[in-house]
């Protein structure tokens, strides 16, 4: 019997694997998209959809308990895990029904599930099944990376992967890892009625330093405890779990392992392909080409940025270069990240820390608005938060930071700008609708846009033009 022999196989059907293989079969292309189930990967099952689900349900638990902040008196809420759980999974569900393997066969790929490796660089093997294929994109995402901290592996734990679908609020959450998941989840579980302490030596290292310095505060000032160090050893103790540390210990019920996510390469036969690649994920080109020709890969898989939205990106990038003439770049200077605490931390383009690096200082202008100047943030009662704006002299802006309850929404503009190169006075020139939070970003970039032109020279000709104009 002659093998199935497809344009395109696709393995993993995640965030990146179904918008390439919705691309692929818009091309014409006979595709075949493979995953080992369920559809959907992290971002539906562990990630982007109960995370989210999780933040609402602990804000609406937040709005109840400072009700009396607007005016509005009501009881303390009584929080039942079982059913935060259920709403969670009803999100789960909604959202993974367009994508059951039935409804997507309907559009006319074939959907395969099963345990998946190469036997050579144009042959997979899909549980008992063999397949050919042309072409050949990877997308198999990424898993939990653990760290090695001694006892650790001897102490029962949950990653992100089993964190939500916990029934129970426990008395003292600990929290290792102090990154975008560790914090969110934190946020969440403290509003929910838990005690939490992250033990982690930064928050949101990666992130600008005025930021990092302002979460500190807000975790702080809404009860979150830290230990500021890192975790040398993990025990257990009379149903506890401890975490010592080289500047103290701290003991919990419930023991959240979040130090980020490795590339899942494991037992996808990348050897028998002739696919190079390491524990930091497939070695691609900007063009998202591995050291085979005919097979690409995109995603969390080829290490770098883990984002469903880049992801996404990368996996239609990687169809149209291997589908049609020419090529597109896999990588992007205007790529957005938002850490969906409270308030929402977003950034794009270059941090200023980034931007000092990489240009002398009389080439940058950087400014910060306090949110609390934003009229819409006082109306909503979001006082702790900023904005910043990194760019060159000549305008063109760099990147960007904001802090602030709808900050995630904010920042697109920002992408948009960087993405286009446009400069200061074309945000500035603008009209932006009053009272938002996108008013910020103009009122911002006016505010470094005239700072600019009545610098030097050109400030005291503009004067003088005014001057003999009046």
């Amino acid at each position: 019997m002659k093998m199935p022999e497809y344009d395109l196989a696709i393995i993993g059907a995640g965030a990146s694997g179904l918008i390439a293989v919705d691309f692929a079969l818009q091309l014409g292309a006979r595709t075949a998209l493979i995953d080992k189930g369920p559809i959907g990967g992290d971002c539906t099952w562990t990630g982007c959809v109960p995370s989210k689900s999780l933040i609402k349900a602990a804000s609406v638990a937040h709005h109840i308990c400072t009700a009396a902040r607007f005016g509005i008196e009501s009881s303390a809420p009584k929080v039942d895990m079982t059913g935060v759980r259920a709403y969670l999974r009803q999100t789960i569900e909604q959202i993974y029904e367009p994508t059951r393997p039935e409804n997507l066969e309907a559009r006319g790929m074939d959907v395969l599930i099963g345990a998946t490796s190469f036997v050579d660089a144009r042959t997979l093997r899909v549980g008992d099944r063999t397949i050919r294929a042309r072409r050949f994109l990877i997308n198999t995402g990424a898993e939990p990376k653990v760290p090695a901290v001694e006892g650790l592996s001897s102490v029962p734990y949950l990653t992100y992967q089993q964190i939500f679908d916990n029934d129970r609020i426990p008395e003292h959450l600990v929290i290792l890892g102090g990154g975008a998941i560790g914090c969110e989840i934190a946020h969440a579980y403290h509003r929910l009625g838990a005690r939490v302490t992250i033990v982690a030596e930064h928050l949101l290292s990666h992130e600008d330093d005025e930021v990092s310095a302002l979460m500190e505060r807000i975790f702080a000032k809404d009860g979150v405890m830290r230990l500021a160090r890192r975790a040398l050893s993990v025990s257990q103790t009379a149903g506890s779990i401890v975490v010592r540390t080289d500047g103290g210990e701290v003991t919990g019920d419930v023991l959240l392992v979040a130090t980020g996510r490795a590339p899942l390469v494991r037992g996808l036969g990348l050897d028998a392909a002739g696919v190079r690649y390491s524990e930091r994920g497939i070695e691609v080109d900007a063009y998202l080409r591995t050291s085979v020709r005919h097979i690409y890969a995109a995603g969390d898989v080829i290490g770098g940025p883990q984002y469903s939205h880049l992801a996404g990106w990368q996996g239609f990038q990687a169809v149209r270069n291997a589908l049609l003439p020419g090529k597109n770049r896999g990588m992007c200077d205007s790529l957005s990240r938002i850490t969906f605490t409270s308030p929402e931390v977003a950034q794009v383009g270059l941090t200023e820390r980034e931007a000092r690096k990489r240009y002398p200082a009389h080439k940058l202008q950087v400014m910060t608005f306090d949110i609390a100047k934003v009229d819409r943030a006082v109306n909503e009662d979001d006082r702790l938060g900023l904005l910043k704006i990194v760019a060159l002299r000549n305008g063109r802006v760099l990147g960007a930071v904001i802090v602030g309850e709808r900050a995630g929404e904010t920042i697109t503009e920002l992408a948009v700008a960087i993405r286009n190169r446009l400069k200061l006075a074309d945000l500035a020139s603008t009209i932006h609708p009053y009272p938002t939070y996108s008013s910020g970003v103009q009122f911002l970039a006016t505010k470094m846009a005239m700072e600019q032109a009545f610098a030097g020279t050109s400030g005291k000709l503009i004067r003088g033009l005014s001057a003999l104009w009046r």
